[in-house]
């Protein structure tokens, strides 16, 4: 019998359609908790293996490493190795980026740059988590609201 969602309103469980996570391999659970609920306001809802974090409207898993299980017999989960190479990485996009850069910079985040304009489409930067998954930070700007204006307008005829 399917969960009803409406009794776990915390939880990223599917009554119907799908939710969204972002599974983190971590090296220190605790650690790693620590930043996605004292720096960006998650909220804990399961403790540990895996820490399950509701983060804004989405949520992040986040487990040890581990080696392969009988669904991904050849995979092996680790954190990143080399800072310098990315494959993928959470991205966040916010109402007032200078506000929350101040803020999670004043609680410990760790950024690579201020924002800066990217081309006139965003205000953007990225910082690092303890683990060291990089996290970009933007906000459109109005040009791009415009274009999804645009879009959405279209998508509806």
């Amino acid at each position: 019998m399917p969960t009803d969602p409406m009794n776990l309103p915390d939880a990223p469980i599917a009554g119907q359609g799908f939710y969204v996570t972002h599974f983190l391999t971590v090296k220190d659970q605790a650690r790693s908790k620590a930043f996605y609920v004292a720096v960006l306001g998650g909220n804990v809802v399961q403790e540990e293996n895996p820490c399950y974090i509701k983060l804004a409207n989405s949520w992040i898993i986040l487990n040890s490493g581990g080696g392969p299980t009988p669904d991904k017999p050849d995979v092996l989960l680790e954190t990143p190795q080399d800072l310098k190479k990315v494959s993928s990485f959470l991205n966040l996009r916010v109402a007032d980026i200078q506000s929350c850069y101040r803020e999670w910079k004043a609680k410990g985040a760790e950024f690579l740059t201020e924002p800066l304009d990217n081309h006139g489409h965003e205000m953007r930067c990225y910082m690092r988590d303890p683990d060291g998954y990089l996290i970009e930070v933007g906000q459109y700007s109005q040009t791009a609201i415009d274009r999804f204006k645009k879009y959405l307008g279209k998508a509806s005829l």
